[in-house]
Order: structure tokens, then sequence, then C-alpha cells
């Protein structure tokens, strides 16, 4: 604990976001660059050394919060580098995505604002690049033992890294010309600049894994096929079966799913086309679902010019402040959250029809209605109650001529051949099923991270890679030394 006192002497101050007009131009990172490194020590000295870290427990990676804010707040930047990569594969993606429920866990955060350990895990993060502190890590000598990993989203990177490093020959089949999953064509440029993915991908070549791109696993390659060829395998496919919106008019074109959407706009950003065939431009776009995905969809609408933008939320307004009867410390609460781009949309009033940050809560979609051409020019609401029932008199219909479904994923896809394929047995949610080894019915194949859990948070993918690697490791070698932070059955904290 560096500072006694820094608690009480040092108010929060996060990592300052460039001005809305000028950010809404361009598509970099909507931080000030190189704004972050003269705070973050201050802001470290806040840090309390709690005698029960509770931040520890509210990650699922464990991260070694309160170590390596005492190490960043004296600068010893070398061994904050190691305490945080000693949990952590890629701390620059989650100290970017991650929505930091550490923090709703800091005991500061009892009656004050948190420590800011998102912005302190990206300064380690990106310092540790800046001074060599992240070279590749190749194992001392090869098992010879092989494993398949499926899918390269962050489970699968972490799953593989984890068993290169312990000395398997691992490969990664990835569907798309690109590795990366969601990091690399789901999350937008302005929340994580890719060159920070391409420089993991790097690592990880240097280390001695294999990626094998443009493979769909189940169509390219048969799934039988490649179980065969390798000791073991695993699903990280992520929840990619989105859910639909059954409404009337959902046939009408202009609507599209979130999923369409956002990896034709980072396609622009990768210089494959130069223009998204569902771009935004001059159009009135009204966004269906309240998560992170429809904030993403927000944000990038707005750069590519919309005319107006508008989020639902099926759920009210939060509160600013935690419910403590119902969500207490150290819980992640339901709060009001201010997004990039929710300022954004909100400074630029580009929802007339919508509260200020461009959402209309307690809102849910009745029915669309289109021109005689069949494309979509309407989108009809009605408020509700706590219940998601409607509201008496309060239907209306808003201008809708590009509207994006944000409605989240129920689990793997069931149609691209690699679940019917292995013959791997499925929750009746529709993940996969999975025992307290990772291990599915199928013997020498493990399934981790969305595709089994459920759609969750990044921090939680790079745990379940962690700890299917673990699994894995075991079972090829009788034991294994690699960390398994979590198991199949741990949830996030709740009351």
């Amino acid at each position: 604990m560096a500072d006694p006192k820094g608690f009480m002497t040092t108010p929060r101050q996060d990592w300052p976001r460039r001005p809305v007009e000028e950010r809404v131009r361009d598509w970099d990172e909507v931080y000030v660059p190189g704004a972050l490194l003269p705070i973050v020590s201050k802001q470290a000295d806040r840090c309390m050394d709690c005698g029960v870290p509770f931040c520890h427990d509210a990650c699922p990676l464990g991260n070694l919060i309160p170590e390596w804010n005492d190490l960043v707040s004296r600068e010893d930047w070398r061994t904050a580098a190691d305490r945080l990569h000693a949990t952590n594969n890629f701390p620059e993606f989650t100290g970017r995505l991650c929505p930091a429920p550490c923090e709703a866990g800091c005991v500061l955060a009892i009656n004050q604002p948190a420590v800011t350990i998102k912005n302190v895990e990206c300064a380690i993060a990106d310092r540790a690049w800046e001074l060599g502190f992240a070279p590749p890590r190749p194992p001392d000598r090869l098992s010879g033992r092989t494993v398949a990993v499926i899918g390269s989203g962050p489970t699968g990177l972490a799953a593989a890294q984890q068993l290169t490093r312990a000395g398997h020959t691992v490969a990664v089949f990835e569907k798309d010309d690109r590795i990366g999953g969601l990091l690399r064509y789901g999350i937008p440029e302005f929340k994580m600049e890719k060159g920070q993915l391409e420089r993991r991908v790097g690592q990880m070549r240097a280390e001695g894994t294999k990626f094998r791109t443009s493979a769909a696993v189940g169509r390219d390659i048969g799934a039988a096929e490649l179980r065969a060829r390798y000791d073991a395998l695993v699903i990280a496919t992520g929840a990619t079966a989105w859910r639909e919106l059954d409404v009337p008019g959902r046939e009408l074109t202009g609507i599209h799913q979130a999923m369409e959407y956002l990896p034709l706009a980072n396609r622009v950003c990768e210089g494959d086309i130069e223009t998204s065939p569902l771009s935004a431009a001059g159009k009135h776009v009204v966004i269906v679902g309240g998560g992170d995905t429809g904030a993403d969809c927000l944000g990038t609408a707005v750069r590519e010019g919309a005319a107006s933008v508008t989020q639902l939320d099926i759920y009210a307004q939060p509160g600013a402040e935690r419910d403590e009867d119902t969500e207490p410390w150290p819980t992640y609460p339901k709060v009001y959250r201010l997004s990039a781009a929710h300022e954004e949309a909100g400074e630029l009033g580009t929802a007339p029809a919508a509260d200020a940050d461009a959402r209309l809560f307690a809102a849910s979609t009745l029915r669309f209605t289109g021109d005689q051409d069949g494309r979509v020019r309407w989108l009809h609401l009605v408020e509700v109650d706590s219940k998601r029932r409607p509201r008496p008199g309060t239907g209306r219909a808003i201008p809708a001529e590009l509207v994006l479904l944000a409605l989240g994923f129920s689990g793997p896809d069931r149609e691209d051949g690699l679940i019917g394929q292995l013959g791997v047995e499925l929750e009746p949610r529709g993940t996969i099923a999975r025992d307290a080894e990772f291990a599915t019915n199928v013997p020498g194949v493990f399934a981790a991270g969305d595709a089994a859990r459920g759609q969750s948070l990044v921090v939680w993918a790079i745990a379940e890679g962690r700890a299917v690697a673990a699994a894995v490791d075991r079972r090829l070698t009788g034991s294994s030394r690699l960390p398994a932070p979590i198991s199949p059955y741990d949830r996030p904290m709740t009351a």
C-alpha cells in the first residue's frame, strides 16, 4: 500500500475521452492518447490493499489487483506486468472491453467511487508492450501431443496460448478470414483498435501456435476427421445463434441482426470494402436491445452518418446508485451507465424521440410497417411495466429505415455441421453440455466459453479458456501446472 491516505486525498479520475465532435469523425479509440499514464499512478494509490480484497472474487480471472496497484503506484512496470500476466493472457482486451465487475467489488466502492482498476490494468498492458515486457514464451520442450481449438475468440486464444506454452502442438481453426472471432468482427474499432489483437496473435505465432483461417469445421473440414487427427479438441466457437424478434413485419427489407451489421463496418476499417452495404448513412436507425452490442451498433451508426439513431431497452431506466436491498455490494449492480456511444448520441442529439442519450427505456416492439416496395419504414412500440406488460395508451411509431436486432445469443450455431458431426450433447437452453472437467460426452472433446457457458463477458471468456486448457493438459499428461481460475459451474456473484 504505497499511500495509506490515497483513497482519502485523491479523487477518482478516469481516462478522459476525446471530444465527441472529433472522435465521431474517425474510427480511432475514443480515449485521449497518452492521457492515462500521467494520472494512473495516483489512481493506483487509492487502492487500500484490503485485508480481504473482494475485487479478487468479483473477477473470474482472480487478478492480483492490490499487488499490481501497489507496483504501478511505484512505477515498477516490469513487475506489475509480470503479476498481471500471471492471471490474464490478454489484459489489453479486458482493460478496454470488460465492464469491470472488479470495480463493483472494490471495498472502496461501499461509500466512494471505486479504484480505477480497469484503467490501471490497461496502462500496465500498454506499458508492457511499449517497454518489451510481453515477449513470446515458447515452451522449453514439446509434449508430442496435439490439440485443435475451434474458434479464435478470447476463449479459443486463451486456451491455445496456455496449451502451447505447456508444450503441446496447437492449431486454431477459424471460420472467418482473420483471427479474432468477435474481437475482430464484432467489437468496433473505436472500442478496441485491431492492432491490439494483431500483437497478441503475432506473439502466439512466435510461441508456436498454428492458425488456420477460412476453415469452418463442419463445413470446410469434417468435424469427425479433425477429431481423429488430434489428441484433443476444444470447441470455443462462441454463442453465435442470435435471438430473433417474432413480430409482424419482421420480413421487411432493412431489418438485420446486429452481427450482420457490425462485421461489415469492421471490414470497412480493415480495408476490405469501401462502404458497408448496410451502412446507416442518411437513414433513420432503430436498435432493438439495450445491451453492449446495441451500444456498439449505436456508436457505429453515428460514425456512418445516420440521420437519427434510437435504441430501445425493454427494461426501465436504472437509478444512479445501486439498490442495496436487491443488489448489495460486492455484486455487480444494474445502474445507469453512459457508454462512449451513448455520450456521443446524447451530445449530438441523434434521437429526437428518445431520452437524452438515445435510449428509450421500458419500450417493447409491437410490429414493423413498410412501404409499397417492402422496405421497413416504421417501428411501432409500446411502453411496458416491470413485468413487460403494455401500458394502455402509450403506443406510438418512430421512423425506421434500418432496424438492428441486438437481442443476444442462445448458444452455438447448430446448422454449421460441427455439433451434429461430433455428436456432442446440448443443454436444454442450447449450449453444449459438459462435465466438471469441461469434457463433453464425446471422448477427447472439450467445450469452453460462450458455446458452453452461454453469452457472457470477455473476462469470463478468457477465464474459461485458461481453465479448459488446464483440463485438457491434465487429460493428456495425467497432471497439470496450468492455472484453472474457474469451474464450468461458477457464476458471477449475486445476492
